[in-house]
Formats: structure tokens, C-alpha cells, sequence
């Protein structure tokens, strides 16, 4: 990374780092702690990334990961059991220490409507075209990335969303990934809202790369227009699948999971 990226990077998280006994920092996974794999389960988190949350866990006043993952799952992923997870995209809160998540009750009753309307797409033509199930709790995801023929399996997944919404569920299209979810609108927003307002923090900042971070950035824009937040800083995770206003809305924009890290490395640079 070069002197003035870095010197940037200090310049927007200086207020932050400032504040740090007022601060809540959120954190989505895959594609900003983690690099996007091929297939899901292979998904890692550096250990320095790690290392880096479990010591702004303890002088921050809020750590958080956020993900579409189940709670427990991102807990796993992550490796660290001192700071706190967002699951489901907002449905689920697992706070540091506990051991399991509170979960929206509208939400996690389609578990299994989600899981028998995925089950009946898994078929042999979906398994030729390599597309891969993802069971995540009440959310089903197909995956085709890595496929033989992306485009061809992503007009196949056209059908099957499709399909989801005449059976009356929800969908939502990713970086190489289309959701089945319950018809029950939750979103990060929601979550980290919640968090916000529990704790107490007057000073936020998020970072993502996909479009479901939109949400945590709209509900920062908020919490600071009506008051709640006194300081919100988005920070947009470029990278050539994510959606442009990511980086349209961001504060702040960063290349990749490596310059993330160095985020995490400013926050804590000072912490001794």
C-alpha cells in the first residue's frame, strides 16, 4: 500500500479511533474479512485479521461481524468469541460470550418452507450445471461460481428465483449467489441499528463489498441524521464484482481484504 493510501486510510479513522470508548466498529465477512472462494465452507479468515478484532474487542466499545452466514457460523469463521455476530442478514445477534444467537422468530418459522422449496430445485440438471446448495439456516443459497458454464447456470438460477417468489419467498442476487429467503424483511441495517442503540455507541463504522452492506450503510446514514451517531464512517471494499455503489457510497474505499486489514491495523494502532 502506498504512503498516501495509508495516509488516507489515518485521516478518515483518526475521529474514530479517537473515540474508541464510544465507538462501534461492524464488519461484514466474506469479501472483507474473508476472500470470496470458490465454494463457501472453504472461506478463511486470516489469523492477523483475527488477532486484530480480539484487540479492538477490548478497548472499542462495540466489535461486530456481520454476515449472511449463520451467527455461529461467522463465529466459527472468524475465531474470535469476544466480540459479537450478526447472522442471517440481520436476524440473528449472538453477543460476545454467548452461546447461542436471539433469533427473529417470524424469520427462522420458514426454515423449513425455505429448505423443502430448495430441496425440490436441487436436481440432476442443477447438479450438471455444477451449482452447489448452501444451507444457512432459514436462508437457502445457490451457488455457481466456479461453474463450467457461469452463464448458463446463472440463467438456470433465473428460473428457480422465479419459482421462489411465486411459492411467496423471498430472493436476493449476489456475488455469484442467489438466496431463497424468508418473506420477512430483515437486512443488516435492522441489526446494527439494535446494536447501536443497546450499547449506547455514538461513533460507528461499518465496512463492506456487496450489496446487502447497502442496507448497513443507509441505516448509518440515519442513526446520524437523527441524531443517534454523532460520527458514521462506510467504508466500500472495492472489488470488480461488487455493486458500484459501494463504492459510490462509501467515505471511504478500500482494495480488497488486505486493505481492509490494514484498516483494523490503523484502528488498532494505537491500543498498546
Amino acid at each position: 500500500m502506498s504512503g498516501s493510501a495509508l495516509e488516507t486510510i489515518e485521516q478518515a479513522l483518526g475521529p474514530v479511533s479517537a473515540a474508541r470508548d464510544r465507538a462501534a466498529i461492524f464488519c461484514d465477512i466474506d469479501g472483507t474479512l474473508a476472500p470470496i472462494v470458490e465454494r463457501p465452507e472453504d472461506a478463511h479468515v486470516p489469523e492477523r485479521t483475527s488477532r486484530l478484532l480480539a484487540a479492538l474487542a477490548r478497548r472499542y466499545r462495540l466489535v461486530a461481524c456481520v454476515t449472511g452466514r449463520a451467527a455461529a457460523e461467522g463465529r466459527r469463521l472468524v475465531g474470535v468469541g469476544s466480540i459479537a455476530y450478526v447472522g442471517a442478514h440481520g436476524a440473528e445477534v449472538l453477543t460476545a460470550g454467548e452461546q447461542r444467537a436471539e433469533a427473529l422468530p417470524a424469520f427462522t418459522s420458514w426454515r423449513d418452507p425455505v429448505r423443502r422449496f430448495a430441496m425440490k430445485q436441487d436436481t440432476k440438471e442443477l447438479r450438471l450445471l455444477r451449482v452447489r446448495l448452501e444451507d444457512k439456516g432459514p436462508i437457502v443459497a445457490f451457488h455457481w461460481r466456479g461453474a463450467p458454464d457461469e452463464d448458463a447456470a446463472r440463467t438456470r438460477l433465473e428460473r428457480v428465483a422465479q419459482e421462489a417468489e411465486a411459492a411467496g419467498l423471498d430472493t436476493h442476487w449476489g456475488r455469484k449467489v442467489l438466496e431463497i429467503r424468508p418473506p420477512v424483511r430483515v437486512d443488516k441495517g435492522q441489526a446494527i441499528t439494535e446494536l447501536v442503540r443497546r450499547t449506547g455507541a455514538s461513533v460507528a463504522l461499518y465496512g463492506g463489498d456487496d450489496a446487502t452492506d447497502l442496507d448497513a450503510f443507509a441505516a448509518l446514514d440515519r442513526l446520524r441524521a437523527d441524531g443517534t451517531l454523532e460520527l458514521a464512517v462506510k467504508i466500500g471494499v472495492r472489488s470488480d464484482e461488487g455493486p458500484p455503489a459501494i463504492v459510490e457510497q462509501a467515505d471511504l474505499v478500500v482494495d480488497g481484504v488486505g486493505a481492509f486489514a490494514t484498516v483494523l491495523e490503523v484502528l488498532a494502532a494505537d491500543l498498546g
